[in-house]
């Protein structure tokens, strides 16, 4: 998504990355580096006895699996601006697949030869649902003050 110079963005343009499944390995893996080890994410018996019925991913893993599905050009991104209505609107399960969809809701070209670009963001799984919904904003480069081809 994050592969154009800011100027060359339109409004309502739709991108959608690859999927990923998230494996029972992220959540342990997740919850060793955040230091969450909350039970329903960890402890199948704690788990089957809450509304889920199972353990469910950290919202912070998904979130953190979407940014590594998202394309980036190191010479296009300057930096991540943020996470605007940042929602967890369902759970991710062990074996569920996600992927990110993105829209451009608004683009702002600044006179230092940078632009923000910001974009409705949306991780959905295999069935449709919506898992994370958010807004995005990321710095750009722009072509037009010589930034790198």
């Amino acid at each position: 998504m994050f592969t154009k110079y800011v100027e060359e963005y339109e409004m309502g343009e739709l991108w959608r990355s690859r999927g990923r499944t998230i494996t029972e390995t992220d959540i342990i893996l997740f919850a060793g580096l955040s230091g969450d080890w909350h039970p329903l994410h960890t402890d199948q018996e704690f788990a089957k006895e809450t509304m889920f019925q199972q353990r469910i991913a950290h919202g912070t893993l998904i979130l953190s699996v979407a940014t590594g599905l998202i394309q980036m050009d190191p010479n296009v991104v300057v930096a991540f601006y943020g996470i605007d209505h940042l929602r967890f609107t369902a759970p991710t399960f062990i074996g569920d697949t996600v992927h990110v969809e993105m829209e451009v809701t608004d683009v702002l070209s600044r006179e230092d030869g940078k632009g923000v670009l910001t974009v409705r963001q949306q991780v959905k799984k295999q069935s449709g649902e919506t898992v994370i919904v958010g807004t995005i904003r990321v710095l750009l480069n722009s072509r037009k003050e010589g930034a790198p081809l």
